[in-house]
This record gives C-alpha cells, structure tokens and sequence, in this order.
C-alpha cells in the first residue's frame, strides 16, 4: 500500500459526516408517536360517533397522514433518496385505489 493516498479511519469517518444527516432527537420522535396515538383515538371514535357520509373519507384521510409519518420518521425515508418515497407513495396510491375499487364493488358506499 501506497503513504500517497492515505485511507485512515479519520478520513473515511470525514467522508461518511459529508453525507450523513443530522437525526432527530428523541424528543421529536416522541411528539410523532404522540400525533399517531391522538390520530388513532381519532379512528377509533369514528366507532362511536356517527359521522354519516364523511365515515370512509375521514378514515382514508387519516390512514394517509399515519402512513406519512411512519414511512418519513420511523422508516426513515425523509433521510433517503426520493426514490424510495416514491415507492411509497405509489404504493400508498396503489393500495388506496384497491381498496376504493373493493368498498365499491361490496356497494358498501350506499350500505345505510
């Protein structure tokens, strides 16, 4: 091995802190676990309170915004490449017109 092209432990740690980015803090991730508990009690009262009409979109709005936070903060994809948030989304758009397709072949839109 060559001395004119040094490969130490500092300069490989050097180049990994230029594309490392900074974690958030336990703090933060306990006010996102916070926001997903609140928006899960949210669900769970759908049960108990009639909403009418509003029952399917309110519920499909919800299970978007907890996707959201759980594939950003607690998968990390905020962190990486956008490529893999668009996995996600597709994914999240793919499973949401699935089950739209399912409600509607059930008829369960017009279920009273």
């Amino acid at each position: 091995m060559s001395t004119d092209t040094p490969t130490t432990e500092a300069t490989v740690a050097e180049a990994h802190d230029d594309e490392a980015h900074d974690h958030p803090t336990d703090a933060k991730y306990v006010r996102i676990a916070i926001l997903l508990a609140v928006i899960t009690a949210a669900e769970v009262a759908t049960y108990f309170v009639d909403i009418g009409p509003a029952l399917i979109p309110t519920l499909m709005v919800m299970m978007v915004v907890k996707f959201f936070y759980v594939a950003a903060w607690f998968m990390h994809l905020k962190f990486d490449s956008v490529v893999f948030t668009r996995f996600f989304v597709t994914g999240l758009i793919l499973a949401t017109a699935v089950y739209c397709i399912a409600l509607t072949a059930s008829e369960f839109w017009s279920k009273g």
